[in-house]
């Protein structure tokens, strides 16, 4: 029973501390490829995912058939702003990378890896 009653106040503490965690919220990505979107960024587990909600063009916003896929999964927070561990996709090429982000503020910096190279993206919070 004590056992039982440990493993449920740690999964209650940790699902604590992911919910405060500072990078959840709304973010919007630069522009690709002429567009960009809205990803609502929340946990996932024990992860921090990525969910495209909004997307936009140079004619204002537009139903892509990307919204409501998952942009970016599996992050872990490192502490200090720094994630790491994770997935990300560009729908401009349907390509996925391993991720890392950087946030500072209001400022995300997003890298995604294939190899040495990487693409790197600075995000801004809507919410």
């Amino acid at each position: 029973m004590k056992k039982f009653i440990m493993a449920a106040a740690l999964t209650l503490v940790a699902g604590m501390a992911q919910a405060a965690d500072p990078v959840m919220g709304v973010w919007k990505t630069q522009v690709d490829d002429g567009a960009y979107a809205h990803v609502n960024i929340a946990g996932c587990g024990t992860k921090i995912c990525g969910v495209i909600t909004r997307t936009f063009n140079n004619t204002g916003e537009y139903k892509s058939p990307n919204i409501g896929k998952n942009l970016l999964w599996d992050m872990s927070p490192n502490g200090g702003g720094a994630y790491s561990g994770g997935k990300i996709w560009q729908p401009s090429t349907g390509k996925e990378y391993k991720s890392k982000m950087a946030l500072s503020g209001d400022t995300l910096n997003v890298s995604g890896c294939w190899g040495p190279i990487c693409k790197k993206q600075v995000w801004s919070r809507v919410k």
